[in-house]
Parts: structure tokens; C-alpha cells; sequence
């Protein structure tokens, strides 16, 4: 679990593409996997074998460190569902490490399990801070909400606006400096992940849920 509080900007060293054969049975399902090495010396601090870190808001399981890198295997669904597909040798990232349990909740409860990506349509410079609007999928819509949580490349941010088919954010100059959207420009990709409350609630009071029709009743 994650805060979305971005702890270090880091750079990818080094990317291997794996040209892996679908399991039987997925045929047309994204073929490849990779193998990252990425550079973060704050979170490869005391980092080994098996611990997780998030890379640009997706939970990624180290496989070694060494002098401040570590290197992560990425599946091809993950590849195929974020934007780390397009990641190059060179690219910055936001990286975090889980939350330690008993510490302070500085964003919103984050999973690193990315539920789709958005692309940057504007960006509006402001005196102290910058507008940024995103558009994202209609089906990740009903997620977002005016004055709540989500997490954009990693980044616990809260919504100034929403509609069907895009939501703004507002960047104070820390987040600019310190994270990837800072330097990311329209048309560029972005990891989303909508608040997870939201989606159990949905489940809960939807048809079938485990409340059944009173909750139904209620809601209407």
C-alpha cells in the first residue's frame, strides 16, 4: 500500500525486452514482458530481493539492487495497461515505497494497481501553481469526483473538476519540480488509478451486491 507521495524522481538505466509466447488459450493477448533498471537511491535504501516499489504509480516487485539502481520484472499486462510500455532508457519516473505500517497517511490510500491511463490535453501556467487537464476513459469516469482523490504517475492528487471524459488538476510548484508532471506535455500518457473506496462501494451497492435490494431501495 502507497500514499502517493512521491519520495524520489528517477531515471530508467536500462530496458530488456522479453519476447515471451502467450500462456495457451490467450492468443492476441499482449506477447512481451521487460526488465527494468531504474535508479533511486532513496528507495533502494535498504531495498532487497521480493520488497515492492511503486514506478510511476504501479507496484513493481524488486528483483536486486546494486549501487542505487534496481531492476524489476514488468509482465506483459502490465506493459499492455499502463504506460510503462513506453517507457525508454533515459525516462524519468516517480518512485515510492509501500507505507510503512503506523506512519503517517500524507496522500490517500493508494495500491499501485493502475486502472488505466489518461493523456495530458492542456496545461495552463498560473502565477504559483499550473492547471493540468486529463482525459481518461469513460468507464474510469464515474470513479472521479469534484474535490476527491486520485492518483496521476504515482502522484496522490485531488480533483478541481470533473466530467465525462476529463478532469483537471491543479500542480503546486513542488509537485512540478519534484515529480514527472512537471515535464510531461500534452499528449503524453499518464498512470491513473481512481480511489479504491470508490470501486467497493459501486460493488456493494450495485445488483447482486452483498447488501442486496434494501440497499437498492436506499440508493434510489
Amino acid at each position: 500500500m502507497f500514499t502517493g507521495i512521491v519520495e524520489e524522481l528517477g531515471e530508467v538505466t536500462a530496458v530488456e525486452i522479453l519476447g515471451d509466447s502467450p500462456p495457451a488459450g490467450t492468443e492476441g493477448a499482449p506477447g512481451r514482458s521487460a526488465r527494468f533498471r531504474l535508479r533511486g537511491p532513496v528507495v533502494t535504501d535498504g531495498a532487497g530481493h521480493g520488497d515492492s516499489i511503486a514506478v510511476n504509480g504501479v507496484c513493481l516487485t524488486v528483483v536486486d539492487t546494486a549501487d542505487g539502481e534496481f531492476t524489476a520484472d514488468v509482465m506483459a499486462e502490465t506493459l499492455h495497461r499502463s504506460s510503462l510500455g513506453a517507457l525508454t532508457v533515459g525516462s524519468r519516473v516517480n518512485l515510492e515505497r509501500p507505507m510503512a505500517l503506523g506512519g503517517r497517511l500524507g496522500g490517500h490510500l493508494v495500491q499501485g494497481h493502475v486502472d488505466g491511463t489518461g493523456t495530458i490535453t492542456e496545461r495552463v501556467p498560473g502565477e504559483h501553481w499550473e492547471i493540468v487537464t486529463i482525459a481518461l476513459p469513460p468507464q474510469l469516469a464515474r470513479y472521479v469526483v469534484e474535490k476527491g482523490s486520485i492518483t496521476v504517475d504515482g502522484v496522490s492528487l485531488t480533483v478541481v473538476d470533473a466530467t465525462d471524459d476529463h478532469f483537471t488538476i491543479s500542480l503546486i510548484p513542488t509537485t512540478l519540480a519534484l515529480t514527472t508532471l512537471g515535464i510531461k506535455q500534452v499528449g503524453d500518457p499518464v498512470n491513473l488509478e481512481v480511489d479504491v473506496l470508490a470501486k467497493y462501494v459501486e460493488r456493494l451497492l450495485g445488483p447482486g451486491g452483498a447488501t442486496g435490494t434494501a440497499s437498492e431501495g436506499a440508493v434510489r
